[in-house]
């Protein structure tokens, strides 16, 4: 536990005293994110806050590496530690060049490829423990990790569309799996975890709209972060209840991000528009065309994803029939808040923009 501490002390340390510095470098080399038409920040705003993030997560990490090798203390899984940082600094270098120079969204997708088959092979994986497919088990798994983690990583990289979303987002449910890992003598998964709340937190200071952001996070920080919380989903592990019931525990605790990029398709696909263009259709600013202002939008996401963690931490002692309950209402639930804010809403409420009317030599279509 003092470990844990230490890790998360040292991150949110780092977070706090290295953003001011990484914001001087990028206004000083001109990383700047420029408003546009679809995206809902209106005014230049420094564009490296990634930077900062990783570097208060790696410096605690490193911290508690060096202490471990000096004391000794046996930190378990080492190489797959050192597999799971590497892979997510890679995420971070994808980040930050796309920031940079705006890769083309395949490009960008595919290069995400490479930290999954490295984590992948050293031992990062979904398995379905209650099906085989015999030799094609091994692939069968790989599919499913990389969807998965492709799917957060980039749920997540979505949600950073507004001022303290993605970074509260990331704090929230990396609180939630730091106390499930910690509950169930996990140390692999509560030291990742509490690095990622403590960068997230000590960097919201100056992405939360007080009274507005100082500093975007970019894709260096959102892929960083959605990497690793999507490792940290497929790595926790409930082992007093039955696996038929704890696979849904980081669904739910994600569900706000999974939510949120599974309606933006939706909504998207029905507008005949590019998914991975930019847009002002995200959950985040549905809320806010409710009338919420930025702070109360982040906190609002904030107490979603709480919610939503508690559930998961009630499932991961919940009986099967408990269990299954609480799903089939979850997803009554978002299948209710995806017809109101969706299928129900006007165009208006769904894109932020009034619907082009095209005219005709007989009139109005």
């Amino acid at each position: 536990m003092t470990a844990i501490m230490l890790i998360f002390v040292t991150a949110l340390f780092f977070g706090s005293v290295g953003t001011p510095l990484v914001r001087k470098l990028a206004i000083n080399s001109g990383f700047i994110a420029m408003p546009k038409a679809d995206r809902a920040h209106t005014e230049p705003t420094a564009l490296m806050g990634g930077l900062a993030i990783y570097g208060a997560a790696i410096g605690a990490w490193l911290l508690i590496t060096l202490v471990a090798v000096l004391l000794p203390v046996n930190i378990p899984g080492l190489p797959e530690f050192a597999a799971i940082l590497t892979g997510a600094s890679f995420m971070a270098a994808v980040g930050l060049w796309d920031d940079r120079h705006a890769l083309p969204p395949r490009v960008k997708l595919a290069a995400q490829v490479a930290p999954i088959v490295l984590v992948f092979l050293m031992g990062v994986r979904v398995s379905l423990p209650l099906l085989s497919f015999g030799e094609w088990n091994t692939v069968i798994n790989f599919i499913i990790t990389a969807a998965w983690i492709l799917y957060i990583t980039n749920a997540v990289n979505f949600l950073d569309n507004a001022d303290g979303i993605a970074v509260m987002t990331s704090a929230t449910t990396s609180a939630i799996f730091l106390l499930i890992a910690i509950l169930n003598g996990q140390q692999l998964v509560s030291i990742l975890a509490a690095a990622v709340m403590g960068a997230s937190l000590g960097f919201a200071r100056y992405n939360l709209p007080f009274p507005h952001s100082t500093i975007f996070m970019g894709d260096s920080g959102s892929l960083f972060l959605g990497f690793l919380l999507a490792v940290l989903g497929i790595k926790i592990r409930i082992p007093s209840n039955d696996i038929q019931i704890t696979w849904m525990v980081p669904i739910v605790v994600l569900g706000l991000p999974i939510f949120d990029t599974a309606m933006v398709f939706i909504s998207r696909t029905r507008r005949g528009v590019s998914f991975f263009q930019g847009g002002i259709d995200h959950t985040t600013h549905r809320l806010a065309r409710l009338g919420l202002d930025k702070l109360s939008v982040a906190l609002a996401v904030t107490v979603i994803c709480g919610a939503l963690g508690w559930v998961a931490i009630f499932i991961t002692q919940a009986t099967l029939a408990e269990a299954y309950s609480i799903a089939v209402v979850l997803l009554l639930i978002a299948l209710y808040a995806l017809w109101r804010i969706e299928f129900k809403a006007s165009y208006n409420f769904r894109t932020g923009r009034t619907p082009v009317k095209v005219e005709t030599e007989t009139g109005k279509l």
